[in-house]
């Protein structure tokens, strides 16, 4: 990789960081979005889930009193867990052409939806979802985080009804995101995709994670929630055009 594309991801993954440190989620899905420009999406989780898990944990601690620990049964344990294994299973079935393109698709479609989402007068008063969707959403949230690590987007659909506190809701989410992780990390391991050179190039990303949990802190206390997840899903819904425009 050159210079100026390496960069060019250490710049995406510290974006992505410090909206994961503010927000409880998307850090995954940025990079994927900005990176997949770069080099193949397996290459970038190979190096990247690490480094995510290590800023999962690093907000699962600060928060740990805020955790729910009944959305991680009732959603995670019961319904996600077992999408994700699926997933898992399909991810070697599609070329990274196919999978960038499907990828692109699924950010396009969610940044949409979030963004429809959050209009003035409707994000202020979400209604739940009925239990079908809901377990729906769930397992699709399992199935995308078995495929990329990036099923973020439909667990916030659902959680995000349930926690309307932040520091609960960042809280939560990140302890999913330090479970599941764990998975594909070993899963990794096990296969050999995740090796000694993927580790170090992970230690490339320290610098980043630092950087983007610190600023990250600083927005979650300050920044409007609302306002903040706007830019997110307006950056991401750029961003996936592209890409897709890229891969078709």
């Amino acid at each position: 990789m050159s210079l100026g594309a390496e960069s060019a991801l250490l710049a995406a993954v510290t974006l992505a960081f410090t909206c994961e440190a503010a927000a409880g989620f998307g850090a995954t899905i940025i990079t994927l979005t900005l990176a997949a420009h770069l080099m193949p999406v397996d290459a970038i989780l190979a190096s990247f889930v690490p480094v995510n898990a290590a800023l999962s944990a690093l907000l699962v601690w600060r928060g740990r009193a805020a955790v729910d620990l009944g959305v991680l049964r009732r959603h995670v344990a019961a319904v996600m867990l077992p999408g994700m294994l699926a997933g898992m299973a399909l991810a070697g079935l599609g070329g990274e052409r196919a999978l960038r393109a499907t990828f692109a698709l699924f950010v396009v479609a969610l940044a949409a939806v979030e963004l429809a989402r959050l209009r003035p007068g409707v994000a202020s008063a979400p209604a739940a979802l009925p239990a079908p969707a809901r377990v729906a959403a769930l397992l699709g949230a399992g199935v995308i985080h078995g495929l990329f690590a990036s099923g973020g987007p439909l667990l916030v659909y659902v959680v995000g009804r349930e926690l309307p506190d932040k520091a609960r809701f960042r809280a939560t989410l990140s302890a999913v995101w330090l479970g599941l992780n764990t998975v594909l990390i070993a899963r990794g391991v096990a296969s050999g995709a995740m090796n000694g050179a993927t580790f170090a190039r992970s230690a490339l990303l320290l610098g980043p994670l630092a950087i983007g949990f610190a600023v990250g802190q600083r927005v979650h206390d300050r920044l409007d929630p609302v306002r903040f997840r706007v830019g997110v899903f307006g950056l991401l819904l750029l961003a996936g055009l592209a890409l897709l425009a890229r891969s078709v």
